[in-house]
This record gives C-alpha cells, sequence and structure tokens, in this order.
C-alpha cells in the first residue's frame, strides 16, 4: 500500500477533495464562457463558485490534518 494522502485519508477527505475539484472546475468553466461570450455577469458568478471550491480545499486540508493526529495520538 502506498503511503498517499488519497489511501490513507479517511473518506470525509476523500468526498472534500473531489468536491473542492469539481465545483473549482464549474467554476473555472462558467468563468471562462462568461469570458469568451463576453458576459460580466457570467464572469462574476464563477468566482464564487471558484471560492467555494478553494473554502472545500481548505476544509479537505483541516480533517486530513485531524486523521494525521489522530493516527498519531493512536500510535502511542
Amino acid at each position: 500500500m502506498l503511503n498517499t494522502p488519497w489511501e490513507t485519508g479517511s473518506d470525509l477527505y476523500r468526498k472534500l477533495v473531489v468536491s473542492a475539484l469539481v465545483t473549482t472546475a464549474i467554476g473555472i468553466l462558467v468563468a471562462v464562457v462568461g469570458a469568451v461570450t463576453d458576459q460580466s455577469a457570467l464572469v462574476f458568478t464563477g468566482i464564487p463558485v471558484i471560492v467555494v471550491g478553494m473554502v472545500c480545499h481548505l476544509a479537505g486540508m483541516v480533517v486530513r490534518s485531524r486523521d494525521v493526529r489522530r493516527r498519531m495520538r493512536d500510535l502511542r
């Protein structure tokens, strides 16, 4: 077994990472489509979606560090 964050992470961590990737990708896609079609409202709609994706990513990092702390505590 490899010692990667994906394989050693909890189910919650995996869900947060996948949702962060999908949400950020949707936000980028909306912003790019808005920029190409010259619709500033669509661009400004995509920006908060990207921010939500980043918040999900930060939450995943918090969950990952919590899991590591628990694992280290259990080893003692």
